[in-house]
């Protein structure tokens, strides 16, 4: 629990001192880092395919390390909230809340047991927006400690407000989304889409690509892809490795337990013919008691 609480404040701070070009696409090193100690603490067996995808993982965050932009410096919450108010981030945000409203309403009850999309959908559309507001926060509390107080001013708490919203309407479809389906399928479902649409929403808000070449942005965009590519092997090796575990451990089961295991109660008298004589025993002082 205190380990979560130290990286989600640490996440908080890297957001008010970097573009979230370049801290988002880096959440994928949490994964390699919970894959490594799940091999030597858990004894969970790190394919070949998941070494590869946590290389391709490493690998994709250099070239945007590399690539990233830099951080625009800015005075006050107020210039924040002049880049939240333009036109085209306006738009961006009045179609996040149109559809999002519309997956709750319409989508939810009816295929979100059924439709892994739909639910983190959800939560991937209020998380760029809590991402964008998150740093928001963040950078009004740098300038705060720095001695240029932001709390005065209301546009602070107004995305403060935005950042509880959107997080508890985030944490609520996650869970309904973790609960529902595999979390091998779920993760990195949810690392696509809340990754991309928070660079989006970066992009058109923060301006993080202006001033940036052709081929800077273009090798961004393929060490993100790269990143991509390990996440969804890493998490599909490591689903494939926990199945297989299980088929083994079930296919040591004898026939006959295995049957019993398989079939219930209900098929139980069915296999009396075919069991053992010790077994057939067993089974007869069971009857009797």
């Amino acid at each position: 629990m205190i380990t979560m609480i130290v990286g989600e404040v640490a996440n908080f701070v890297a957001y008010a001192f970097a573009p979230a070009v370049l801290v988002t696409p880096l959440g994928a090193l949490s994964i390699i880092v919970s894959a490594v100690l799940a091999h030597f603490i858990l004894n969970e067996k790190l394919h070949q395919l998941g070494i590869l995808g946590c290389v391709m993982c490493i690998a994709g965050s250099i070239v945007i390390v590399i690539h990233a932009p830099q951080e625009r410096p800015i005075t006050s919450v107020q210039e924040i909230w002049s880049m939240a108010i333009q036109p085209a981030f306006l738009l961006y945000v009045g179609s996040v809340v149109v559809l999002v409203f519309i997956m709750i309403v319409h989508f939810a009850p009816q295929c979100g047991h059924s439709n892994v999309l739909v639910f983190t959908g959800i939560c991937s559309f209020m998380g760029s927006l809590s991402v964008m507001s998150v740093k928001a926060v963040g950078t009004a509390l740098k300038l705060t400690f720095e001695g240029n107080n932001q709390l005065l001013y209301p546009e602070t708490w107004f995305f403060v407000l935005i950042v509880a919203t959107c997080v508890i309407t985030q944490m609520n479809y996650l869970n309904k989304a973790l609960d529902t389906f595999n979390t091998a399928v779920v993760s990195p479902i949810y690392y696509v889409m809340f990754t991309s649409l928070t660079i989006l929403a970066s992009v058109i808000m923060f301006k993080d690509w202006d001033g940036q070449n052709v081929g800077s942005i273009i090798s961004e965009i393929c060490g993100f892809i790269v990143v991509l590519s390990g996440t969804i092997l890493l998490h599909t090796t490591r689903d494939f490795e926990r199945s297989s575990s299980f088929r083994g451990s079930y296919a040591s089961l004898s026939p006959t337990l295995s049957a019993r295991l398989c079939n219930g109660n209900g098929e139980f008298m069915k296999h009396e013919e075919n069991l053992l004589p010790d077994e057939a025993i067993c089974f007869q002082r069971q009857e009797m008691h």
